[in-house]
């Protein structure tokens, strides 16, 4: 998904530095909300100084919003060519996301900046960019001819994002374990019953 971070002077100066405070701030908005976020509280979980995070950013609300979209930037480079690999691709990096340590921080950007407008217009421009990116995904394929041209791109997508973010929450506490060893084989089910639907679909349809 698209990278809305942009390069300042003197930004940032050490890589390791940078990553210490994007990683705690997804931690700290993970487990304390918007309402506990902080630069303090971000600068005191990464070991820094909060001149170290204002060098890199001007206010909390860039800072969460630019490291919670990092998240997801791995989608961009999506491209193999091939439909089901990419689908593939994407249902697994979804799955790993909203399942692992920064899946809480992931769906509290959903929530939060639904109702903080100090979220709101930041987050509904990375979220564009977002979901421009990840149709692109499915265009593609229609291109190539993988796909009938009338195919659903927001019923494939909602399809395949919708389960990967429900996933880890309607699977109960005492089967987590065994849905974290199975994940590829839930990704490979998912997107081979989304192909086939979308192809019965658009025969109904033609």
């Amino acid at each position: 998904m698209a990278n809305e971070s942009m390069e300042r002077p003197g930004r940032p100066r050490d890589p390791d530095v940078d990553r210490r405070i994007t990683e705690a701030a997804i931690e700290v908005f993970a487990h304390a909300g918007w309402s506990g976020f902080s630069i303090d509280a971000v600068a005191r979980a990464a070991r820094v100084g909060k001149a170290s995070v204002y060098l890199r950013w001007s206010s909390k609300e860039e800072l969460l919003t630019e490291a919670v979209a990092a998240t997801f930037r791995p989608i961009a480079s999506i491209d193999t060519g091939n439909v089901r690999q990419d689908l593939l691709a994407l249902a697994e990096l979804l799955l790993e996301l909203y399942e692992g340590r920064r899946g809480l921080a992931a769906r509290r950007m959903v929530v939060e900046s639904a109702v903080n407008p100090a979220l709101a217009e930041r987050w509904k421009k990375i979220r564009a960019a977002q979901v421009a990116t990840t149709r692109g995904i499915v265009r593609r394929a229609i291109a190539r001819g993988e796909l009938p041209p009338h195919t659903s791109v927001t019923l494939i997508l909602d399809t395949i994002c919708g389960a990967a973010m429900l996933r880890p929450v309607a699977v109960p506490d005492q089967l987590r374990t065994k849905a974290a060893a199975t994940r590829s084989r839930y990704a490979q089910q998912l997107v081979d019953f989304v192909l086939s639907a979308a192809a019965t679909y658009s025969e109904a349809r033609s």
